[in-house]
């Protein structure tokens, strides 16, 4: 086993700090003590937060994480920043609204960047998980940047899914049951001392009971709490009922590594694959210059853009099959 593993295992700071920066970077090297890392994954708690921007979800890890460390638990966070358009990194914000608990080594908080991915999490993010996993934390926290029902991403790889919203949403309580609806494991409606909580409240268990069906059999129901996380009202009680649906997932399945069930090892393999094959495959069309030479022949008119995809890619995916080295 290589230094760096060795020393994320140990639980190095620095080490898994290095690490996650050169994931988020999209260093190749890394993918070789990651997959050394593997094997010690499995045995944290993933808990994903999500909502649209503005309710509060920073606040509501603050104090979550306060709670975790209060149990003597160890936590990480992975908090999935906006990628600033400027310098192309995140912008941060989470890890400044979590300085009380920078001095505690029982807590590692990191800020990853979207890089324009639209689903919520990115494979440096699920990467970043397995690390901070093998790192030994007992609890690892994801806040995923809030764009909607589109964010749907984190259920993939979180144990509780955790969709926040506040009162007076409107429309937004809406769009969630296009998309979000399915994949939240607990409805938390933040800011509750505002008025048009009560309705926000209707409005969402009328969604949740619209499909009865789906939670018929003694399968878990999303429950629907109220708290003012700025003031650590109902936190604690929040908390509970992510430690009730972790006995439902013990009781239902008997174990807690889901995320190496087949339907998950599937899709994630997947997007693993997409991933490396779009990274090669550009790469040995841009080495070439076919690349710049289809854009110049676009400009002036001499071909269309989908014809020339299909001139680059496909001889490009040919090779990249054929070749016994990539192969």
């Amino acid at each position: 086993m290589s230094s760096i593993a060795e020393k994320v295992i140990e639980g190095d700071v620095r080490a898994v700090a290095r690490l996650i920066r050169d994931i988020d970077d999209g260093m190749p090297e890394v993918r070789e003590v990651l997959k050394e890392l593997y094997p010690s994954t499995g045995n944290a708690y993933v808990i994903g937060i999500t909502g649209s921007p503005g309710v509060g979800k920073s606040t509501l890890v603050d104090q979550m994480v306060h709670h975790i460390r209060k149990d003597d638990k160890t936590v990480g966070v992975l908090a999935v920043d906006p990628t600033s358009p400027f310098s192309g990194g995140a912008i941060l914000g989470d890890r400044v609204r979590m300085q009380r608990h920078s001095m505690d080594d029982g807590v590692f908080i990191r800020s990853l960047a979207t890089r324009g991915h639209f689903g919520g999490l990115t494979q440096s993010t699920r990467s970043a998980i397995d690390v901070l996993d093998a790192m030994g934390k007992d609890f690892i926290i994801v806040e995923t940047v809030g764009v909607g029902q589109d964010e749907v991403d984190v259920v993939k790889s979180a144990h509780t899914t955790v969709i926040v919203v506040i009162p007076g949403m409107g429309d937004d309580i809406q769009a969630i049951k296009a998309g979000i609806l399915e994949t939240g494991d607990i409805f938390l409606i933040n800011k509750a001392d505002r008025e048009g909580a009560d309705k926000t409240m209707s409005e969402l268990r009328l969604m949740i009971d619209m499909n009865k069906r789906k939670y018929q059999d003694g399968k878990w129901k999303p429950p629907i709490l109220q708290i003012e996380a700025v003031f650590d009202k109902g936190v604690s009680e929040f908390l509970e009922e992510i430690k009730k649906h972790r006995e439902y997932l013990l009781r239902t399945s008997g174990e807690l590594q889901f995320r190496k069930k087949r339907n998950r090892v599937r899709e994630e393999l997947s997007d693993m694959i997409k991933k490396r094959l779009f990274e090669e495959v550009l790469e040995s069309i841009t080495e070439t210059g076919q690349f710049d030479q289809a854009v110049e022949s676009i400009v002036e008119g001499k071909i269309d853009p989908y014809s020339a995809c299909d001139n680059l890619v496909l001889p490009a995916i040919e090779g990249f099959l054929g070749d016994p080295v990539k192969g």
